[in-house]
């Protein structure tokens, strides 16, 4: 990445059009910036973390070979995002769905070779009670995420937990952006009374 001039490296544009005309060091740049976000978004949707991390590379191989095809309508992150959403949801489409989903927290490290990717950033230090409670109930709002169609829980991770727009998230899924808060609503009225008869009444 050393052959990247200074003042550009933050410029998401330039470093496009170089990876464009074929400077491999600008798209390894674009990869680093945005493989957490590749990964979080794979890993929410799928809910496993072996096949989020083939997705994720999966996901970038497809953005370099196709990245002449890309006219900077929209940002390279919603770009990115889309790609893997559906790369996403062909592997859930293909994956063995087990009797029962061992349930992930939202908020738990995911390991990786280079050590751990926190999905959001680490609160203070809670008590060893506040942990346990707060884990059991990342546990069960998971359990009630992973539970939803895929068509759902992919609008819920994108604008719950990625912040895109409704028009971003119309953008990747091909939807209107009206179609993306049905979604949402459904998605959330879901999880909201699968948390009441998990936890009890709020």
């Amino acid at each position: 990445m050393s052959n990247i001039p200074a003042n550009i490296v933050d410029d998401d544009a330039a470093l496009v059009a170089l990876a464009q005309q074929g400077d491999l060091s600008a798209f390894e740049v674009r990869v680093a910036r945005h493989q957490k976000r590749v990964l979080n978004t794979a890993f929410r949707i799928i809910g496993e973390y072996e096949d989020a991390c083939e997705v994720t590379q999966d996901a970038f191989v497809s953005a370099y070979r196709n990245l002449n095809g890309f006219r900077g309508e929209a940002k390279f992150s919603t770009w990115l995002t889309a790609i893997t959403v559906n790369l996403s949801k062909n592997r859930l489409k293909r994956m063995i769905i087990r009797q029962k989903r061992e349930p992930v927290s939202l908020d738990a490290p995911i390991r990786t070779d280079d050590g751990e990717v926190m999905p959001d950033p680490p609160s203070k230090e809670p008590s060893v009670l506040d942990r346990m409670e707060r884990q059991d109930a990342k546990k069960t709002v998971q359990d009630c995420i992973q539970a939803l169609e895929p068509d759902f829980r992919e609008v819920l991770v994108l604008r719950d937990m990625q912040d895109f727009s409704y028009e971003e998230i119309g953008g990747m899924l091909k939807v209107a952006a009206g179609t993306v808060k049905s979604r949402l609503f459904r998605a959330r009225e879901s999880v909201k009374e699968c948390l009441k008869k998990a936890m009890g009444s709020f």
